[in-house]
């Protein structure tokens, strides 16, 4: 938004705040809510939909597998098209695809139209939050910042983590009180919204180039033949991860013979869609890809494990499975603010790997007797490892990408956070195999350690995220929480990042 001629005798900072005033950034948050949300909302609707559809239980996991696959090739071809065609374009396009699951969703009669519906949704939300990262940082380059204010990752964290883990209790109320449908129907007010404010007050993309506009050049600059190889890859994978324990050698076929030629293309590419040897280069933002990884797998499988345990193991109802759960989201959305808005990355990351540690002792600890008060106590600890390690990562993910790739970098950075969650989805399906259970819970707990150890590690041992950085300025208070951000020197010259 342009700063009014009245704030001339303001102070210098003002006008850079005013850049990110809520017009601009409300519909960014919106829409980077919709995936998140729609990943969770839908783990109370299973059985019901398994009930009304007169499908197996284990067979609605394709709904939550549909939207993880969709999602994790999208995001980064959503980032991609962003930075080529225009971040206001996709992310309308996105909005409306979402728009069209909803109703495709809602008005589904079968188990293969949800998974279509899921497809649609999976796709449209993925657009949102690279697109805002890149609307994000042309707008703080245009106002003379380094980068925004914290406040406004800070509102993008909580759109972007902390409301996934709401997904449960408003999937609880909606299935309980209106049936499993609503798990769909609710994104047609919501994309309608986000639309309209998108619309009026997202800036407009800048006109295209006819002479670069054309199916060849725009297959050219974003690199049509690495995006269909990666989505190749990916499909094949995430086909045989979900089909674990039970080995699927035609998907892991695939798998390779996609693979091996992607990344021979895009070793010999010249902007590649996935820079292997910037990634390589980059330890920064790899590890940044690993945390987010290994930390949502343990937040999704709370958010998804627990509540088939609550439900099958504990008696509880859906609604209040859902509800049980809510303090998680509410902790969570509470956290991310206050932590985001000082721009802050080794505090909240050592915060996340240790609470990781503790919340998944805690889940050994419980049984199907437990009281409610127990598992409660235990969702908190994962509510503030899911607001630490959304704000630490998504702000370091900020520091080590490069200027001209941060929507590619923020779609992979979702990429790697999806892979955990589909992880998280396998380990519950093999260690509920045979129904969900006291064992099986504790099973998931003994896993989950195991990853909040890696974190931890991939935290206190890597010395540029625990090397005291220098206090700098981004249009705020100076802080020292943030590493210096030295990655790419070599390869990606470029003024540094003060956060």
């Amino acid at each position: 938004m342009s700063t009014a001629a009245s704030q001339g005798d303001a102070s210098a900072r003002d006008p850079k705040l005013k850049s990110f005033a809520w017009p601009f950034t409300t519909p960014l948050y919106v829409g980077s809510a919709l995936n998140p949300i729609n990943s969770s909302i839908i783990a109370t609707a299973l059985v019901p939909i398994a009930t009304q559809l007169h499908v197996a239980v284990g067979a609605t996991a394709v709904l939550v597998s549909s939207l993880y696959l969709a999602s994790a090739v999208a995001q980064p071809t959503a980032g991609k098209l962003a930075e080529v065609l225009g971040p206001r374009r996709i992310f309308l396009s996105g909005v409306v695809l979402v728009l069209l699951g909803g109703l495709v969703g809602g008005l589904g009669q079968n188990l293969a139209m949800l998974t279509v519906a899921r497809v649609l949704v999976g796709i449209g939300t993925s657009a949102a939050f690279p697109c805002a990262m890149v609307l994000i940082r042309r707008r703080a380059e245009e106002a003379g910042m380094e980068a925004p204010p914290g406040g406004v990752l800070g509102g993008l964290a909580i759109a972007g983590m902390a409301t996934a883990a709401v997904g449960p209790p408003i999937g609880g109320l909606l299935v309980g009180a209106a049936g499993w449908r609503w798990a769909f129907f609710i994104n047609i007010p919501v994309t309608a919204i986000a639309l309209m404010m998108a619309v009026r007050w997202l800036p407009k993309d800048p006109a295209l180039d006819r002479a670069d506009s054309s199916f060849r050049k725009i297959a050219d600059r974003i690199d049509l033949t690495g995006i269909l190889g990666f989505a190749a890859s990916m499909t094949a994978l995430v086909v045989f991860l979900m089909g674990l324990p039970h080995v699927k050698w035609v998907a892991l076929v695939v798998f390779v013979v996609a693979a091996i030629p992607t990344v021979v293309w895009e070793l010999r590419k010249t902007a590649p869609f996935f820079d292997f040897r910037e990634l390589a280069a980059n330890g920064a933002l790899a590890r940044t890809y690993l945390r987010q990884a290994l930390t949502l797998l343990g937040v999704y499988t709370v958010m998804y494990g627990m509540t088939q345990w609550m439900e099958a193991a504990h008696g509880f109802s859906t609604v209040t499975a859902g509800l049980l759960l809510l303090p998680m989201g509410a902790v969570s959305a509470l956290l991310s603010r206050p932590l985001a808005s000082r721009n802050l990355v080794r505090g909240p990351l050592l915060a996340a790997a240790v609470a990781m540690v503790i919340g998944s002792g805690g889940i050994m600890l419980l049984r199907s007797h437990s009281p409610a008060i127990a598992i409660v106590l235990v969702s908190l600890i994962f509510g503030v490892i899911s607001a630490a390690t959304t704000v630490g990562n998504q702000t370091a993910l900020y520091l080590a990408a490069p200027l001209d790739r941060i929507g590619t970098a923020s779609g992979l950075f979702r990429t790697f956070g999806y892979l955990g969650s589909i992880t998280s989805a396998v380990i519950g399906s093999i260690v509920f195999r045979d129904g969900a259970s006291d064992h099986g819970l504790h099973t998931l707990g003994l896993v989950l350690v195991a990853a909040g150890v890696a974190v931890l590690l991939l935290t206190v041992l890597d010395r540029r995220l625990m090397a005291r950085g220098a206090d700098r300025d981004s249009g705020g208070p100076h802080h020292s929480d943030t590493p210096k951000n030295t990655a790419n020197a070599e390869t990606h010259p470029r003024k540094e990042n003060h956060v």
